[in-house]
C-alpha cells in the first residue's frame, strides 16, 4: 500500500507541475535538446548553447564563506533573479607551501573552505552558471592578491610577468587547479561558462602602456593545454586603461562603480563586434584600519547606474553580491601616495553588498531583484527568498586561564626557531621546509646588557608594526587612534627610535615583535615587493648594531593553538 501511495504522490506532483506550467530552470532552458555549444560573445549579445542570454551574475568567494552557508547564500542569489555567479580562486590557499596543494582534503588553516569542486557543483544544483576567475592574481582585498608569500624567497622574481621563475610556478599550480574543474565546464555538463585571464592587468603599471602580453598568452595557452574550452575574457576599467591589459581577440569587460556610459562607450570603440559586460559593477566598497566605514554606492546611485547598465543591453556581475568575511591573516592592503602610505584592510568583507556579511537582505538586494525582473526577457523558474537566518547574542565569557607572552614564546617548536646573523624578512627564514614564514608575527630576539636608559633604533622601515619587550615586559604602548602612526613602531617612519627605560641590571632579553598587517594586493610592479618583518636595516642599541639574533615565528596556526584546548 505504501508503494501505491508513493506512486500516486509522484503523479500528483507531476500533474500539479503541468497544471501550474512552471517555467523551466536556467539549466533546463539553456540545455534543452542537448548541449551543442558554450557561451559565445557575438556582436551586441551573448549566446549560450544557441540561445541569447543576458548574464545577471554576482560575486561570491567560497573561501570567504563557511561551507555550511554555501548553499544558503547561493539560493538567496538565485532568488534575486541572478542566473550566474563568479568566484576568484586564491593561489596562496591552494598551494600554501611550494608543491603542496590543498583542494579541501588537507590539514591546513583553510582546508575546510577549499573544496572548489563542491562549491561549483552546489552552484549548479542551485541553478546558477559560473564565471571562474583563477588569477593567478586576484586582487580582491586579499593577502598579496592571492599570490603565495613563498614566491618572495626568490630575490629577483617579477610576479605577474613572463618571468620564467614566476610562470614556472604558475604552470605547476594551474596544472593542479584546472584538473579539479575541467570536467565542470558547461559544454561537459557542468556549470562553468567562462574563465578569466589574469585580473585587471591594465592597472599593473602605467595605464597607457601595453602590458606583458606574452604573459597573458602564457595563461591562455595553459588554460587550453589543461582542457579549458569555454569563453575566455579579461577585465579592466577601459575608460582609464584602454586595452593595455587585454589579449587581442579575446573579450574585454569593464570594472567600475559609476559612469557606466564612459566605460561602455570606450569598450564599444575598442571592440564594436562584442557584447558589453560589467565584470565588476562595484556594489559597495571595503574598509581599512584607521579609516571610516563606507558602504560604497548608496541604494539610489546603485539603482541609477544599474539601470544605465541595462539600457546598454549589457550583462552585469555585481562585485560583491555577498562579500562574507576575510578569515585569519588573509586581509590585503593598499599603498597610497599620501600619509600614511599603507592601508591595511579589515576582516569584514561586508562590502555594502546586496547580501550582507550575515547573509541578510538589504535595500540593494531589493533594487537588484526589481530591476533584473524588468530587464530579463527570458522567463525561468526563480525560487522564493529563503527566510532570514536566526541571530544569537552570546553572553560574555569569563577568562579562566591564559598564557603569558613568555609562556607563549616558550611553546614555539624548536625547529621553527632560527639563528640569524642580522635582521631578515619573515619569508626568508629557513623554516617550514624552505617556505619561510607567511603570516603572523616575528620576534627578533637578542640577549644583552641594557643600560637603565637605552636608545633603540630600527634602521629603515618596519613592515609593518613593532612592539618592544624587555624580559617579557612590554615597553611600547598600545596605539590609541591614528595619531599613533606618527610615532615609533609603525611603517610610516624610517630610522625610528625608541627609548627603553627601566631594564633590570644584568643580562636582558630584548624582543622586537613585528606584525605583518597584510601584503598589498593592488598596484604596479613595485607595489608587489612585499617582504615583511625587519630587513631594510639593522637594529641598533645605543648606536651599536645588533647581530647574532634569534628569530621566533608566531604563526598562530590553528593546529598549534588547538593543542592547548
Amino acid at each position: 500500500m505504501t508503494g501505491v501511495n508513493f506512486i500516486l504522490g509522484i503523479l500528483s506532483l507531476l500533474f500539479l507541475h503541468a497544471k501550474c506550467q512552471l517555467p523551466p530552470t536556467v539549466y533546463q532552458y539553456y540545455t534543452e535538446g542537448g548541449i551543442n555549444s558554450g557561451l559565445e560573445a557575438l556582436p551586441g549579445q551573448f549566446r549560450l548553447n544557441g540561445k541569447d542570454i543576458t548574464l545577471y551574475s554576482g560575486s561570491i568567494h567560497y573561501f570567504r564563506v563557511v561551507p555550511e552557508y554555501w548553499r544558503d547564500r547561493l539560493r538567496r542569489m538565485r532568488a534575486a533573479g541572478l542566473n550566474a555567479i563568479d568566484t576568484y580562486v586564491p593561489w596562496n590557499l591552494h598551494e600554501p607551501r611550494k608543491g603542496e596543494f590543498d583542494f579541501g582534503a588537507g590539514n591546513n588553516e583553510f582546508s575546510k573552505v577549499l573544496n572548489l569542486r563542491e562549491f561549483l557543483q552546489i552552484a549548479q544544483e542551485e541553478d546558477l552558471l559560473v564565471i571562474l576567475r583563477p588569477g593567478p592574481y586576484i586582487c580582491s582585498e586579499w593577502e598579496f592578491g592571492g599570490l603565495p608569500s613563498w614566491l618572495l624567497r626568490y630575490p629577483d622574481i617579477k610576479v605577474r610577468t613572463s618571468d620564467l621563475v614566476f610562470t614556472g610556478h604558475v604552470k605547476t599550480y594551474f596544472d593542479q587547479l584546472l584538473a579539479q574543474v575541467v570536467d565542470l565546464q558547461f559544454t561537459k555538463g557542468g556549470s562553468i561558462i567562462a574563465v578569466q585571464i589574469e585580473n585587471e592587468y591594465g592597472s599593473f603599471g602605467n595605464f597607457d602602456e601595453i602590458k606583458d602580453r606574452e604573459y597573458l598568452a602564457f595563461i591562455r595557452d595553459n588554460y587550453v593545454e589543461n582542457g579549458i574550452e569555454e569563453l575566455l575574457l579579461t577585465c579592466d576599467s577601459p575608460a582609464l586603461v584602454g586595452d593595455t591589459g587585454s589579449l587581442p581577440g579575446y573579450l574585454m569587460t569593464a570594472n567600475f562603480d559609476n559612469n557606466p556610459e564612459a566605460q561602455f562607450d570606450r569598450l564599444l570603440e575598442l571592440q564594436p563586434d562584442k557584447p558589453l559586460m560589467a565584470m565588476e559593477f562595484w556594489a559597495g566598497w571595503f574598509d581599512y584600519w584607521f579609516g571610516t566605514h563606507t558602504g560604497g554606492l548608496n541604494p539610489e546611485n546603485f539603482s541609477k547606474h544599474l539601470s544605465t547598465i541595462f539600457s546598454y543591453n549589457a550583462s552585469v556581475n555585481f562585485y560583491m553580491f555577498h562579500g562574507g568575511s576575510t578569515f585569519g591573516f588573509m586581509n590585503g592592503a593598499n599603498k597610497i601616495p599620501v600619509f600614511p602610505s599603507y592601508l591595511s584592510d579589515v576582516s569584514s568583507y561586508d562590502y555594502g553588498a546586496p547580501l550582507s556579511e550575515a547573509g541578510d537582505y538589504t535595500e540593494k538586494y531589493n533594487v537588484t531583484k526589481e530591476l533584473i525582473a524588468l530587464d530579463n526577457e527570458v522567463q525561468t523558474f526563480t525560487p522564493e527568498q529563503p527566510p532570514l537566518n536566526p541571530k544569537i547574542a552570546y553572553p560574555a565569557v569569563q577568562i579562566q586561564e591564559y598564557l603569558t607572552y613568555v609562556q607563549l614564546i616558550n611553546q614555539i617548536p624548536l625547529d621553527l626557531v632560527t639563528e640569524i646573523q642580522t635582521v631578515t624578512n619573515m619569508e626568508a627564514l629557513d623554516i617550514n621546509n624552505g617556505n619561510g614564514q607567511s603570516y603572523g608575527l616575528t620576534v627578533y630576539r637578542k640577549k644583552l646588557d641594557l643600560a637603565p636608559t637605552a636608545e633603540l633604533q630600527i634602521v629603515g622601515h618596519i613592515r609593518d608594526v613593532a612592539m618592544v619587550l624587555v624580559d617579557g615586559e612590554q615597553k611600547t604602548q598600545k596605539p590609541q587612534g591614528s595619531g599613533a602612526l606618527l610615532g615609533f613602531g609603525f611603517w610610516t617612519i624610517s630610522n625610528s627610535t625608541f627609548t627603553i627605560e627601566g631594564a633590570a641590571a644584568g643580562l636582558n632579553t630584548l624582543d622586537v615583535v613585528v606584525e605583518n598587517w597584510g601584503r598589498v594586493n593592488f598596484g604596479g610592479p613595485a607595489y608587489f615587493e612585499q617582504q615583511k618583518g625587519l630587513f631594510e636595516g639593522p637594529i641598533l642599541v645605543d648606536g651599536v648594531e645588533l647581530s647574532d639574533l634569534t628569530a621566533i615565528p608566531l604563526e598562530l596556526k590553528s593546529n598549534w593553538i588547538q593543542g592547548y584546548a
